[in-house]
């Protein structure tokens, strides 16, 4: 089952297109890593998967076929950015007390196990909570409505190293354990790398890369070798990117194997990630096949 089915769906804003003729197709259990650019439309995805916004052309659906904000999926989806929407004048308690009455799905438990963890006061306001309380408190209220799929739009960007640490380590229990599919857009790359399982990369409100990491790093090699070569080396392999330090070249190619005279190493996710997002002309790609 695909956890996303897009066709064509574009978001237009009066005269400005935020998203254009993206298609995705994205199988249930991954950890997504969405990344791009500022305005690059990551934002206007999340909200379009959510059901906020309704899309000005093509079609999207969520959990094998059923449209994001429905009666169907409403239970099964969860949505967090970094406004957090918590009734700053309650107490923690009483906020999980009208989480748990406004949702037919709610896990007590794991709400109260997540406060203790994250030693978030109970008989405390929210809006006198640090900022970071309050993010894990979101999160908390997320987790606890136990969705399908969770979309969070940097929502932990005000925590420290630490807390944003416990609060990965959180989901990707969920991960395991639920079964729970996630989609996480932040800046920060090498913290998706750690956890992710599937990579897109929005450019200009396209989709330039959208596939399993696991693919990606397959069929992608970085390239190092002569300078005066360069130039030549499209004529053998896709070439991405290619960087220039003295006599020697760093290519980032879509290849599994090296040309004559190149030598060869594997790549990391951030670094096809980086590689695309400088190239934004570079050729899509999406449902790459592991090489056997």
């Amino acid at each position: 089952m695909n956890i996303i089915e897009a066709d064509q769906l574009s978001k237009r804003y009066r005269r400005t297109w935020a998203l254009r003729d993206c298609d995705l197709r994205v199988p249930d259990g991954h950890v997504v890593a969405l990344i791009g650019p500022n305005g690059a439309g990551k934002t206007t995805l999340l909200r379009l998967l959510a059901g906020l916004l309704v899309p000005t052309a093509g079609q999207l659906t969520l959990l094998g076929g059923y449209q994001p904000g429905s009666g169907a999926v409403r239970d099964d989806v969860a949505y967090l950015d970094q406004h957090y929407p918590l009734y700053r004048d309650l107490q923690v308690r009483h906020i999980l007390r009208v989480a748990a009455e406004m949702n037919n799905r709610w896990d007590q438990d794991i709400a109260e196990e997540l406060l203790a963890a994250w030693r978030i006061p109970r008989k405390r306001k929210a809006g006198r909570l640090s900022g970071g309380q309050q993010a894990l408190l979101a999160l908390t209220l997320a987790i606890a409505r136990r969705p399908r799929l969770l979309l969070l739009d940097e929502p932990m960007a005000s925590l420290d190293p630490v807390a944003r640490q416990d609060a990965m380590g959180t989901l990707m229990t969920s991960v395991a354990e639920d079964g729970l599919s996630l989609v996480l857009s932040s800046h920060v790359i090498s913290e998706l790398e750690r956890v992710a399982s599937y990579l897109i990369v929005l450019s200009g409100g396209r989709v330039q890369v959208a596939a399993t990491v696991d693919s990606l790093l397959a069929s992608h090699l970085a390239l190092i070798g002569p300078a005066s070569e360069a130039g030549r080396l499209a004529e053998q392999v896709p070439v991405i990117t290619v960087s220039r330090a003295g006599r020697q070249a760093l290519a980032l190619a879509r290849t599994t194997a090296a040309p004559a005279g190149w030598a060869e190493r594997p790549v990391t996710m951030e670094e096809i990630a980086l590689g695309y997002l400088r190239e934004p002309a570079a050729q899509a790609l999406s449902g790459l096949e592991v090489p056997a």
